[in-house]
């Protein structure tokens, strides 16, 4: 069993280094908010840091690994639950009746499968973020900057049960943080971009996870997705 004591510590520990690095940008810690991702944990090791309170949402990559969790979640204990991973489009409607929110919309047949669920479970106005590959690196889900683009233009038209609040990125595996930076700096400049081009606010940018996310703050990042620095190394699936 998880000490919750030793939870809340380590959910301080990142609380107060998120803090730290919107100061050092100008920010309000207030405007950055922790996602903890709960990849390959059991419920009973997610359950001490969702009780402290501390963290704001938590979040799964995968559709089948959420669903037997938040099947067991008990009923006294609320908290939004995020899909931040790739989403195929067979399994969209098991991530609209489970998520909240998803961060991994890539294509506009995704958005229009998502638009149709939404209105289908009554969930509309239904809150998406746009997967954007910022790093350029092959082996990343995400459209470029300039589909990013043409994405919301698709979407703002077609997709009127969806509500598109963000855009999200994974920063690049390595260790250079200039190019880390770099990463993260052209999400932020295509969301102002954005939101000069279509009129409409696109307050969330999902960068950041427990390697690179201080430099993600810096670069203005409203949600970090945070696992392994809060729930410890990720446990080996079967």
């Amino acid at each position: 069993m998880v000490d919750p004591v030793d939870c809340e510590t380590q959910v301080r520990e990142v609380l107060d280094r998120m803090a730290e690095a919107a100061l050092r940008s100008g920010r309000r810690p207030e405007d950055v908010r922790l996602l903890g991702v709960t990849k390959t944990h059991p419920v009973e090791r997610i359950l001490p840091v969702a009780r402290t309170g501390l963290v704001w949402a938590l979040g799964e990559n995968r559709v089948q690994e959420a669903e037997g969790k938040i099947e067991s979640w008990p009923e006294d204990l609320s908290i939004p639950w995020h899909l931040v991973g790739h989403l195929q489009r067979n399994k969209a409607r098991k991530a609209v009746a489970l998520f909240d929110v998803i961060h991994s919309v890539d294509s506009l047949r995704l958005a229009e499968t998502l638009d149709r669920l939404a209105l289908e479970f009554d969930k509309a106005p239904y809150d998406i973020m746009i997967e954007v590959n910022t790093s350029g690196e092959v082996s990343k889900h995400g459209v470029s900057p300039e589909e990013a683009l043409v994405l919301l233009d698709g979407i703002f038209f077609s997709c009127g049960s969806l509500n598109p609040v963000g855009l999200m990125t994974v920063g690049p595996l390595c260790d250079d943080q200039v190019r880390i930076g770099r990463a993260f700096e052209v999400l932020r400049e295509l969301k102002d971009r954005a939101t000069r081009e279509f009129g409409r606010p696109l307050p969330e940018l999902s960068m950041g996870m427990s390697g690179d996310f201080e430099l993600a703050i810096e670069e203005g990042s409203t949600i970090v997705r945070v696992g392994s620095a809060i729930f410890g190394a990720r446990e080996r699936r079967q």
